[in-house]
């Protein structure tokens, strides 16, 4: 019984030594501390085996041992001593008591303050020891013993104490966020400047400050000369851009943890320090350039001792950098693609485009075939024919052959028949060898580049084409193919046809005629008239030609509107030429009008003079060619039946005179003409119908003249009084030269409604006249 007594002593004595220990009676309940750990990683470490955690600042330690109880408080103290050492008399911390307990383990939240960096602190456990007292009366008392026992040096049951963890940034806070910003906008202004100065080429840089506006050039002035330090400038521009955003993330990520900090950094640079920068440079490159001139030549300064040798190493090795330059198709494809910006004209596009073409193309490409040229055979006479088909052509150089076509022997310049008449019919050799204007001739693979340079010396302006022709049984030759001349070279410049007064086709290869350009045939007036009546005076084709474009442009009755430009030719063609000569001529044939008289015919002075005597003052003057009289005459019929013109003048011939003398029924004769030729539905010809129109005026105006010879006096009687004449007759013209030619013999009892009561005509009122009336008024 001893024995077991000592034992259980020695056992309560051991156990009380590594526990804390409650006694109620006989019962005794012992925690065990076997070691600790600390539950948050992030405010402690274990270095050399002592777990160091921050000062001033709770920590959750977990101790684990056996039979822990929510009783369970420890305590620390800076006193080193054995395990189960007494700590009563140590200087120990506040107490701490556990949040969370198991059999196995506790959870003690603890807080340390910092003495010194070398202060250990070692756990001291709380053991209470509760003994009953039993007093005299027998009552029975508990008596809790409370004493802290300590848990040992080593290591593991030790803590040390660091300073707590104090969160601190490299700048003050307000100079680091506008740091950021800085740096953010220099990133920009980096990676802007990256692309819009090294985007901006050299060549066009010179284009600029040369031909700009004058904000351009001011930049392009201060641009370029930094912008040709190319690899120097791209050094400097990415060196600064990576120094600026390396430090920006620095800073960022000293504000913020690591993961805001990464998202921050990629977001930031991404649309602040590269897309909006460079989608503004990209456009406004040259002016964002020159505004920040002054920083980029600072950062090439601070960056000079990396960039610039790196520069030079890639000088060495790439070489010089070169503008871009453009051949000719890259230029015409950049007007192309460039066509909806650029502020060209349509017409300055084409000639760009024609203007580059020309040393491409050959003479071959743009000549006009010689079976297309237009020339004349080298034994031709320069009659009127020969010369109204030049001018039909229109063309002003035609070139001359003799046998064959391809056998080109001179060149006509029109302005040489400026002093041939075609009467004389000249042979086109004779002018051909007074002038002697040079043949020039070309190999169809000449360049328009260098036939221009040929035309511009101004020895010609024509050249033919030629080219070797090669036969198997035939030695080369050497065979004209086509003609150039410097206006195709001007329009293949131009890119268009150039259509002047004379030209009669639209271009060379096609040959369209031009819809606008009506030419007169001056051949029409070449026919002979002696096969009409032999025995008639001839009027000359340049007469005639002359007469035409007078009557159709100034007299108002032989306008377009009236009379069509064929009837008016075929009107000219007919017996209404008259030849006077002064000495073989009677008085009465001298006066063409006499005042006070009525006359229906209408005369036009073609050669010589006349005296015209005006009014009752008997006003004096003289006319010569082109001169012409009796208008109304033609005309008046359309305002009155019957009624006849009157002149107050009288016309006499003072000189050899030629004239033309139309009556008014053959006058409403090509009116007539004139209309059934405007109307659609008309049947046969209009010459047909002219024709016969002629032939029914003609025989009404002959047997109106008969009548008006019997009253009036013949010749070889008394004459008329001087300033006073009778007019000339359809007796006298047959005396020399009948108007119709058509023989006619009626008596005067025949027509007595042709005489007036003067013994004159007063105009048409046989039917065959009536019909030549027109059915509408036309003036």
């Amino acid at each position: 019984m001893a024995t077991f007594v000592w034992c259980f002593g020695v056992s309560l004595v051991f156990l009380s030594f590594f526990s804390c220990t409650h006694v109620v009676g006989a019962d005794t309940i012992s925690t065990i501390i076997s070691g600790f750990r600390a539950e948050d990683g992030s405010k402690t470490v274990m270095q050399e085996g002592f777990l160091i955690v921050e000062a001033d600042s709770f920590n959750d330690i977990r101790f684990f041992g056996q039979h822990f109880s929510s009783n369970v408080t420890i305590s620390f103290t800076r006193t080193a001593a054995s395990r189960n050492s007494p700590c009563d008399d140590f200087s120990r911390t506040e107490k701490f008591t556990a949040v969370a307990v198991t059999d196995a383990s506790a959870v003690i939240p603890v807080k340390f303050e910092l003495h010194s960096e070398s202060d250990i602190y070692f756990v001291c456990l709380k053991e209470v020891v509760i003994r009953t007292s039993v007093s005299e009366s027998g009552a029975e008392t508990a008596i809790e013993d409370i004493r802290w026992i300590h848990q040992g040096d080593e290591p593991w049951m030790s803590v040390k104490v660091k300073a707590a963890y104090v969160e601190t940034t490299l700048l003050p806070l307000p100079l680091e966020v506008i740091c950021i910003l800085c740096l953010l906008c220099l990133s920009g202004i980096f990676s802007g400047l990256n692309l819009g100065l090294m985007a901006l080429d050299k060549t066009e840089l010179v284009i600029v400050e040369n031909c700009g506006g004058a904000k351009e050039k001011n930049y392009a002035k201060k641009i370029r000369p930094v912008r040709a330090k190319g690899n120097f400038l791209l050094c400097t521009l990415l060196l600064g851009n990576v120094l600026v955003n390396s430090t920006f993330t620095i800073l960022l990520d000293d504000l913020t943890s690591g993961l805001v900090a990464v998202i921050g950094t990629t977001l930031a640079i991404v649309l602040f320090g590269e897309i909006v920068p460079q989608a503004i440079c990209c456009r406004h490159g040259l002016a964002v350039g020159a505004h920040t001139i002054m920083l980029t030549k600072l950062f090439m300064v601070l960056t000079a001792p990396l960039s610039w040798p790196i520069s030079k190493v890639l000088d060495k090795i790439l070489g010089e950098e070169l503008g871009t330059v453009y051949n000719r198709t890259k230029l015409l494809e950049l007007l192309k693609v460039t066509y909806d910006q650029h502020d060209m004209e349509n017409e300055e596009v084409r000639i760009i485009h024609g203007a580059l073409h020309l040393t491409t193309r050959t003479v071959k490409e743009v000549m006009t075939k010689l079976e297309d040229v237009f020339m004349l055979p080298y034994d031709a006479k320069l009659d009127f024919d020969t010369m109204s088909e030049i001018m039909k052509n229109g063309y002003t150089r035609v070139p001359v052959y003799e046998g064959d076509r391809g056998t080109i022997v001179a060149l006509l310049n029109i302005k040489d028949l400026a002093f041939v008449d075609p009467d004389d019919n000249t042979p086109l050799a004779t002018v051909c060898k007074f002038y002697q204007h040079p043949t020039a001739t070309v190999f169809n693979d000449t360049t328009l580049a260098t036939m221009l340079d040929e035309f511009k010396k101004g020895n010609y302006h024509m050249a033919f084409v030629q080219e070797v022709q090669n036969e198997d049984d035939k030695d080369p030759a050497y065979v004209k193919i086509g003609l150039v001349t410097l206006e195709d070279i001007i329009e293949e410049i131009i890119q268009e046809e150039i259509l002047d007064e004379t030209d009669v086709v639209t271009d060379n290869v096609r040959k369209m005629p031009r819809a606008s350009k009506v030419r007169q045939d001056f051949r029409a007036f070449a026919h002979d008239q002696e096969a009409h009546n032999p025995n008639r005076p001839a009027m000359s084709p340049q007469l005639q030609l002359a007469t035409f474009q007078f009557l159709i442009t100034t007299v108002e009755p032989f306008k377009g509107e009236l009379i069509s430009d064929t009837i008016l030719k075929r009107l000219l063609r007919q017996n209404i030429f008259h030849v006077i000569k002064i000495k073989d001529a009677s008085s009465k044939v001298l006066t063409l009008y006499t005042a006070g008289k009525p006359a229906d015919y209408f005369i036009m002075i073609l050669e010589g003079r006349v005296q015209v005597l005006v009014g009752k003052e008997k006003l004096i003057f003289e006319s010569g060619p082109f001169s012409h009289f009796g208008a109304q005459a033609l005309t008046d019929i359309a305002a009155q039946k019957g009624s006849t013109f009157v002149p107050d003048y009288s016309v006499s011939l003072v000189t050899d005179c030629q004239y033309i003398c139309v009556k008014r029924s053959q006058y409403w004769a090509a009116r007539r003409a004139t209309l059934m030729e405007h109307q659609k539905h008309r049947v046969g010809s209009t010459e047909d119908f002219f024709t016969k129109e002629w032939n029914q005026a003609e025989k009404s105006s002959h047997r109106g003249s008969i009548i008006e010879a019997l009253e009036t006096p013949q010749i070889g009687d008394v004459a008329p009084p001087s300033g006073s004449a009778a007019a000339p007759s359809d007796d006298d013209c047959v005396s020399r030269g009948d108007i119709s030619g058509i023989e006619v013999e009626f008596s005067c009892k025949d027509s007595p409604n042709h005489v007036s009561s003067g013994g004159s005509p007063i105009g048409p009122t046989t039917p065959e006249e009536d019909r030549l009336l027109p059915t509408d008024n036309f003036e």
